[in-house]
């Protein structure tokens, strides 16, 4: 029988890559875009995860989504210092959601209030997406736009309390394989988690028409 994590992982691994090869993000890694687009996009993960880590406290005591929250995960400080050195000292007075960006923030804190396992198909989705993939990102921001290594304006990838990052992912796993739900419930979850990448590619779709992008 499959692991729930090895389950999660296959049924969202074609909106994964979809994610992935989204027209924006090809454009943005194949050096296409500016930093302005790096910004802009940085700027949506913001509300993304003001949603995700709002709640994070509440939830710290929830039987279910409570061990999923670690502290040496949140990524909000992070984003705060990033766009600071991106968009300057008064960034939030600029700051705005793409409409797709709100929808997928509000699916986000939806869950944080009322549904511990689409919290955690979601948190899923994101941190470890980030702690992984988000690192071919961090690369190219640094080579494309001169940004110290590991330093402002790439924060956001830099997960400074994760030594070791793969045994790290091995242990997040093991908590979502421990994870007590009925089979329905699982089922669930598992759709959240395509849900939450099918939110997350009307993001990148969104800002690729921002920025003047061709399907």
């Amino acid at each position: 029988m499959e692991s729930f994590s090895t389950v999660i992982r296959t049924a969202s691994r074609a909106q994964h890559q979809e994610a992935e090869t989204s027209t924006f993000m090809s454009a943005l890694l194949g050096g296409r875009l500016g930093v302005d687009a790096y910004a802009r996009y940085t700027e949506q993960l913001w509300f993304v995860y003001d949603a995700l880590e709002s709640g994070a406290e509440r939830l710290a005591s929830d039987a279910l989504a409570g061990p999923f929250i670690r502290p040496e995960l949140f990524r909000l400080p992070a984003l705060e210092r990033d766009l600071a050195h991106l968009r300057g000292p008064a960034w939030r007075a600029g700051l705005s959601a793409l409409p797709a960006t709100r929808e997928y923030a509000e699916r986000v804190r939806e869950c944080a209030e009322q549904w511990p396992g689409g919290y955690i198909a979601h948190h899923y989705t994101r941190y470890l997406g980030d702690l992984s993939g988000g690192q071919i990102i961090r690369d190219k921001a640094e080579r494309t736009w001169g940004f110290a290594k590991k330093g402002d304006g790439v924060r956001f990838y830099v997960f400074d309390g994760i030594n070791n990052p793969a045994a790290f992912k091995r242990g997040y796993r093991k908590l979502l394989d421990a994870v007590r739900v009925d089979e329905l419930e699982k089922q669930r979850i598992v759709a959240e988690c395509r849900g939450a990448f099918a939110l997350n590619s009307a993001v990148f779709g969104a800002l690729g028409v921002e920025f003047s992008l061709s399907a």
